[in-house]
């Protein structure tokens, strides 16, 4: 059946997340393929009908590759995995991030410091 769901309830955020994001690149390519060929001198029903027809084809596609049992029954294993994933808390990524910042900053001076002083030692002995 295209219309029955398959594992109703299971999976269900990230197949619609999935499925969202298929359909807006879909949407996105159907719309540039609109704005070429309504750029060129067919009929407006060509330059209209075709992105619309392709568009519902592939949305059509990505509903049924959703429901697929193998492709279904992986984002359901997905979604599983990460109800398991242990996620750091507030302080722990401000933390983690402000000790990312710090070293970025050490060692642009650091390497500003290194590309100076190779500079100045380059240019003592060339000239």
């Amino acid at each position: 059946m295209l219309t029955k769901i398959y594992k109703p309830g299971q999976g269900k955020y990230t197949r619609l997340g999935s499925g969202a994001a298929g359909i807006a690149i879909v949407g996105w390519g159907c719309w540039r393929l609109y704005e070429v060929l309504s750029g060129t001198d067919w009929n407006l029903w060509i330059t209209t009908l075709v992105p619309v027809v392709i568009g519902v084809a592939l949305g059509a596609g990505i509903y049924w590759l959703m429901n697929k049992a193998a492709v279904a029954d992986f984002m359901i294993a997905a979604e599983g995995e990460l109800k398991k994933v242990n996620w750091s808390s507030r302080k722990e990524v401000a933390v983690s991030t402000l000790i990312v910042i710090v070293v970025v900053f050490a060692m642009g001076i650091l390497l500003g410091a290194t590309d100076l002083l190779f500079s100045f030692i380059f240019r003592y002995l060339i000239g």
